[in-house]
């Protein structure tokens, strides 16, 4: 379903209880935004708001129901007044201009001018998208950077080792005594056995991995 254009929803969010309490950043949010509601002569369906919530995440309750009405087609646009009220994020603000590009509906963020439903709007939401990109990239490159450098010193990467000696020696003993990997795991797993991280489930795999390791 269409929504009429001059319908939004407007979302709202403080990150501490101390300014849920007091209502000061609710309010002047709600200042903000009632203003340009006003000027632009769009109509409020919606107030949503998450108070107390950080941004880092998109996963908050207020924010999910303001884009379950804009995606219900209760109201063609999510406005905030500021962008990091969306979302501290460039990443995640990225992947929500994407999600309101394929589902018909507009973002607008009012201090940066981000406003998809705008041409001038859409292009700052695409210089966003960049420095969303930008940011991906600089993130693996210091994770690679990072692993690198533990590798150089020789530490050893991944998860340790901690099967008890005695597993082992089952598997050892199960295979080496004519036992296949499907068999070893039915056995292990009708012990109750755990696995080497405290798993419940063991895989000829898994079995397979282990009794290469002992022998190695």
């Amino acid at each position: 379903m269409q929504a009429d254009p001059s319908n939004v929803v407007a979302y709202l969010r403080v990150s501490t209880e101390e300014q849920a309490d007091s209502g000061l950043g609710l309010a002047a949010q709600r200042a903000t935004i009632g203003a340009e509601v006003e000027r632009r002569g769009w109509t409020v369906v919606a107030w949503h708001e998450d108070a107390g919530v950080s941004g880092k995440t998109l996963g908050r309750p207020g924010l999910a129901a303001a884009l379950a009405d804009v995606e219900q087609g209760r109201a063609a646009a999510v406005v905030a007044a500021k962008l990091d009220r969306l979302s501290r994020s460039v990443m995640d603000f990225a992947g929500l201009m994407d999600r309101a590009q394929r589902g018909g509906w507009s973002l607008v963020a009012l201090d940066l001018g981000v406003d998809t439903s705008t041409a001038s709007g859409e292009a700052m939401a695409g210089v966003l998208s960049v420095f969303a990109q930008l940011e991906r990239r600089l993130i693996g490159d210091r994770t690679r950077a990072a692993l690198a450098a533990k590798r150089a010193q020789g530490i050893t990467l991944g998860r340790p080792q901690v099967m008890a000696s005695e597993i082992v020696g089952r598997i050892v003993a199960e295979h080496e005594g004519g036992q296949g990997w499907s068999a070893i795991a039915r056995g292990l797993n009708a012990d109750a056995v755990p696995t080497a991280h405290g798993g419940a489930q063991w895989h000829p795999a898994t079995v397979r991995k282990c009794y290469l390791s002992a022998v190695a």
